[in-house]
């Protein structure tokens, strides 16, 4: 019995490694694998472990599946993000089997031989994106791959025309992603035939002329991004057969005309986005039947009409709204106070009158308010309301009230809201008082900007223990008295703190690149210019190590020019210009190695202006108005065998062309750079 046993095992271990050994990678698929693996670079930290010696279904990012002779055959290849480069070849053809690739987020470069598709008649998912892929791509040579679904070669360098026949050999495609690529021209009709397409994505390039017609017989269609293109001409009103969509991104575009008047009949639309355009006229009613809308942007248009005719009350899905840079008039809809999801809202740069209405206070998960530059009246109003919208960060009112009072701690100060405010803007609108104390309870507050009003009164020594402000702009008002040295407290000025991070309340969805960076990467900055601040310049300010902008303009400064601002090392801005200053400028100031302007002109400074670091940059205009300065800048001597010594040398750096003072600032900077470095490299120990 033992020996019967031990013989029927032996037939099993042999009948199984028979059956392995049947079932071994193909060999075409093996060799074309090993070819195109020659043909690439990878990081040493993250090794592509394909062994020759061991079956390649084994190998890291392949998948097989047997054929008919009892073979394995490469069905799978996918390798995204893996630090891969280097070119493709063409073996890829031989895997005839293969159904998915996908090399995305790597660093391949050259044309892809689309000459593979001609035998990959199985292949149904595609992933090129976020390379470094050039050249064109035909469709003709595509119409192999019949079966294929998604196609995504985003984020490459490919460049000339769309192929919208590509719908022809792969008519079951349901995804086509060509965005952030060099593709130009206009599209022409083809994509009608992707009887299955659900995502049609070509943003970021500089495609022309119409909106693809044949897309709206598309009924299959689930979003349209086009955005960031050069289309023109109206949205047709066929659009609204599309009733699946549910994104249409046509922003930052050319187009122009109005929306279709039937537009709600969009109503499984949840973004709506077409912001920066030149669409025209008002706002149809029928919009507000798109009862499943989160995103509404329409800001940067020629939009016009009564707002307050909208019912926005069916968009209780809706969280962004904006609606600004545009020409609407009348109140703010009181119907907005029923989209109870609202996180952000944007009626900025239009024409809106009256006041804020009372019901907003309900909007308890509102985060971003902005009404900057429109005609409403009621501050006082307008803040006894929002404080009652317990997560407001961002709230912009800026040019929006006029010569009214400032509201004051007999309206505020026993206010419990704003509790979570991080950034406070009520400039431009003459606002006549002085500063209010319930803002120190604003204890997250990082932003606040007062500016160009008729505040007066003392700045407040309070605003030194403000532990989160890094941004104050008083500029244009009539504040007076001494600085407090207390401004040189601010803690988020003077320690490295994430907390003083804004990109937390980062809304991209707000904003274009160019007003995004600059809202969410404001420099640290102190700004008190035109006011009638006098004293001396608290010495305490040097303290300040991280601040990048010190503007104090046009006061009544009088004394020195404190030594220790020496100490700011991240300071880029520096302005003491039109003061009562008085003594030379600290030699040490050359040491901020990353100032790029500096003015202290129509001041009564003397003595010989620094030389050496970013001095070498500053024109004759950052001294003028100081009549007892000497130095090479101002051409004016500062002694009889000064002038011996500089003459020969001003002359030969006039001859070559390379005086210092008018290098561009680019230059000076580098300056700037290589001296930082070269201090870092020998002072290791030392924390800048």
């Amino acid at each position: 019995m033992l020996t019967l046993s031990l013989s029927f095992l032996f037939l099993v271990l042999l009948a199984a490694l028979h059956q392995n050994a049947v079932l071994s990678c193909n060999k075409l698929d093996h060799d074309s694998l090993i070819s195109f693996y020659q043909q690439i670079s990878f990081a040493p930290a993250t090794p592509l472990n394909w062994s020759p010696g061991i079956d390649c279904c084994q190998w890291e990012g392949l998948a097989c599946t047997s054929d008919d002779n009892r073979h394995r055959r490469v069905t799978h290849l996918w390798l995204p993000e893996r630090g891969l480069s280097g070119t493709i070849a063409p073996f890829l053809a031989n895997l005839t089997f293969l159904s998915h690739l996908n090399l995305s987020s790597n660093h391949f470069s050259g044309p892809f031989p689309l000459t593979v598709f001609h035998s990959l008649h199985q292949l149904r998912a595609l992933d090129l994106s976020s390379n470094q892929f050039n050249g064109s791509i035909d469709a003709v040579l595509l119409r192999g791959a019949l079966n294929l679904i998604t196609f995504n070669v985003s984020n490459n360098s490919f460049s000339g025309p769309i192929p919208s026949s590509i719908c022809r050999g792969s008519p079951f495609l349901e995804i086509l992603d060509f965005s952030m690529n060099k593709f130009s021209g206009q599209i022409v009709r083809g994509l009608g035939e992707c009887s299955n397409l659900k995502v049609f994505r070509a943003s970021l390039n500089s495609l022309s002329g119409y909106l693809p017609s044949d897309l709206y017989g598309v009924r299959t269609l689930a979003e349209i991004s086009l955005s960031d293109n050069l289309f023109c001409g109206p949205i047709h009103s066929s659009i609204v057969l599309l009733s699946n969509l549910k994104i249409l991104g046509l922003h930052v575009n050319e187009l122009s005309g109005e929306l279709p008047r039937d537009i709600g009949l969009l109503s499984n639309l949840e973004q709506l986005q077409l912001h920066t355009n030149s669409l025209n006229g008002t706002l149809p009613h029928s919009l507000m039947n798109c009862s499943n809308l989160k995103t509404l942007l329409l800001r940067n248009n020629h939009f016009g009409g009564e707002i307050s005719v909208l019912d926005f009350s069916k968009l209780q899905r809706l969280q962004a709204v904006d609606l600004g840079n545009n020409s609407f008039v009348g109140n703010i809809p009181g119907s907005l106070c029923s989209c109870k999801a609202l996180t952000a809202v944007r009626l900025a740069y239009n024409k809106l009158v009256g006041e804020i209405p009372p019901c907003m206070a309900s909007l308890t998960s509102l985060t971003h308010l902005s009404l900057t530059n429109n005609y409403l009246s009621n501050v006082v109003g307008a803040l006894k309301i929002l404080r009652h919208c317990d997560d407001l960060a961002v709230l912009f009112m800026s040019r929006c009230f006029n010569d009214e009072r400032v509201p004051d701690d007999n309206d505020l100060l026993h206010q419990t809201g704003f509790q979570n405010l991080q950034i406070l803007t009520i400039g431009g609108c003459k606002l006549h008082g002085e500063i209010p104390s319930w803002i120190a309870k604003l204890r997250k507050l990082k932003v606040l900007n007062l500016s160009r009003n008729n505040i007066s009164g003392p700045i407040p020594t309070w605003l030194g223990d403000m532990p989160c402000l890094f941004v104050l702009n008083l500029t244009q008002n009539f504040l007076f008295g001494n600085l407090p040295r207390e401004i040189g407290h601010l803690e988020a000025m003077i320690t490295d703190d994430t907390s003083s991070d804004l990109r937390p309340l980062a809304l991209p969805f707000l904003y274009n690149t160019l007003q995004y960076n600059r809202l969410f990467n404001l420099a640290r900055g102190l700004t008190l210019g035109n006011n009638n601040l006098s004293g001396n310049i608290p010495e305490e300010l040097g303290r300040l190590k991280l601040l990048q902008l010190l503007e104090l303009s046009n006061n009544k400064f009088n004394g020195s020019i404190p030594d220790k601002l020496s100490h700011l090392v991240n300071l880029e801005r520096l302005d003491l210009s039109s003061n009562n200053l008085s003594g030379e400028i600290p030699k040490s100031l050359s040491e901020l190695h990353f100032l790029s302007s500096f003015t202290v002109a129509n001041n009564d400074l003397e003595g010989e202006i620094p030389r050496g670091g970013q001095f070498e940059t500053f024109s004759a205009t950052s001294f003028t108005g100081n009549p007892k300065f000497c130095g090479y800048p101002v051409k004016r001597s500062c002694s009889v065998s000064t002038q011996i010594d500089m003459k020969p040398y001003q002359q030969e750096e006039e001859d070559q062309g390379i005086s210092w003072y008018g290098l561009p600032f680019g230059l000076g900077y580098s300056v700037g750079l290589v001296a930082v470095s070269i201090s870092v490299l020998f002072n290791s120990c030392r924390r800048i």
